[in-house]
């Protein structure tokens, strides 16, 4: 709305909108206007005479018609010609401000090492601008003689047009701000960059809000009354969308902690799959299988998040199985066999290796093997395991051993288990 109602500022299409508003000023009827009560318009009275500053732009006024001379009465062509002044003055200032001063302001900025100033200067060029035209269109209208109806239309006008535009150039740094840190979380990779768009949306709404509050309040209306019934309908929405808000909070937590971002391998419950996006009200994941799955950022947060993809080092463990026919000198020698081959490869943490005849199982002697892959690289750690695995097929082989199988051997007895020996032999 704003970026609607502002460019008018700049076109001088306002004196056509303060004519508009005076006219509908003058035709209202006294019961359309909202009047506080009478101790609220008094504590605000107060209030205002307290704090509020000097009206610059009435002295300048006065000033200027004290330098010409000009005596109070009728509108005199001294009046016209110094409402032309004011006018030709504000037009020459705004160019000599974004032709000269912003320029120059801009070259200022293009060899400064941040960015953040070459995005705040374009920012503010055209609130500043618009700023200059409106301070003088109301000073325009200030040294003009009107009545007392049009006067007060111009004082409501003037304040609604000031507070639009410093909140526009607010909001427009505001903003140069909120990219400047977008693109520094986009280029440190960091996982807060996928929330900032929404981020972005929420505090400029609530910046509009403020914005709008205030300026109501400058106009002398009580703004309690509009807090409470947003309070009012704010529970109601509450109630009525729980699970948004529930996701919505869930997104929070998933920024603040990140578990993970876009691009990463995770298991968050049953699926595991890469991160594709990061939404306010879900997370879509990609799963082994390619499928699309759509997790509500309320469960998200409450999950159990394995993440991947964040992997230091990767441990194996394996039980390998030798048929009982084997020797205990041969066990020994078989093992420091394996010891020695998987302490010899670069990528394996030496600390962690550990090869030892472990059980004598059912139908096996079983060697319990782990070992560590220094890196968190999984392809990798995949050809150092297949490695490992297949120099252990060949030790094993050299040693004239063999690998045990599940097996079972049936004992029988009794009068007819000797009938059926004494059929066979």
């Amino acid at each position: 709305m704003l970026r609607l109602i502002l460019p008018l500022f700049r076109s001088g299409s306002l004196s056509v909108i303060l004519l508009a508003f005076s006219l509908q000023a003058q035709s209202a009827s006294p019961t359309s206007v909202v009047t506080p009560a009478p101790e609220v318009a008094a504590a605000n009275l107060t209030k205002s005479a307290a704090t509020r500053a000097p009206d610059l732009l009435e002295h300048m006024v006065d000033v200027v018609l004290q330098l010409f001379h000009v005596k109070t009465g009728e509108n005199t062509t001294t009046h016209f010609v110094i409402c032309f002044l004011f006018l030709a003055g504000a037009i020459l200032l705004r160019r000599f401000v974004t032709t000269i001063i912003f320029n120059f302001l801009k070259r200022l900025a293009s060899k400064t090492e941040t960015t953040l100033d070459d995005k705040l200067f374009p920012a503010l060029e055209g609130p500043v601008a618009t700023f200059v035209m409106v301070t003088g269109i109301f000073a325009a209208l200030k040294v003009l003689k009107l009545s007392e109806t049009v006067d007060r239309s111009i004082g409501y006008g003037s304040t609604v047009a000031f507070s639009l535009v410093i909140f526009w150039a607010l909001l427009r740094a505001f903003n140069a701000v909120l990219d400047h840190a977008a693109e520094i979380a986009k280029e440190r990779q960091m996982g807060v960059a996928a929330f900032m768009p929404w981020i972005k949306k929420t505090l400029v709404a609530l910046f509009v809000v403020v914005g709008v509050l205030i300026t109501i309040q400058s106009l002398g209306y009580n703004v309690s009354t509009i807090l409470s019934g947003l309070g009012i309908g704010g529970l109601a929405f509450a109630l009525a969308a729980q699970d948004t808000i529930a996701n919505l909070f869930g997104s929070l937590v998933v920024a603040i902690d990140q578990p993970f971002k876009v691009g990463e391998t995770v298991k968050i419950g049953a699926n595991t799959g890469t991160v594709e996006d990061i939404g306010l009200r879900s997370t879509k994941i990609r799963l082994v299988d390619k499928s699309l799955v759509v997790i509500p950022n309320k469960l998200v947060s409450s999950e159990a998040i394995t993440n991947l993809s964040r992997f230091t080092q990767r441990r194996f463990e394996q039980v390998i199985g030798l048929s009982y026919d084997t020797t205990a000198d041969q066990m020994k020698l078989i093992v420091e066999d394996i010891r020695q081959h998987i302490l010899s490869e670069a990528a394996v943490d030496a600390n962690s290796v550990m090869v030892f005849f472990r059980d004598l199982s059912a139908s096996s002697l079983d060697l319990w093997i782990v070992y560590v892959a220094q890196g968190p690289d999984f392809q990798q750690s995949l050809a150092l395991k297949q490695r490992v695995n297949l120099e252990i097929m060949r030790l094993v082989k050299s040693r004239g051993l063999s690998f045990a199988f599940p097996t079972s051997v049936m004992h029988l007895d009794g009068p007819i288990a000797k009938q059926i020996a004494a059929v066979k032999n």
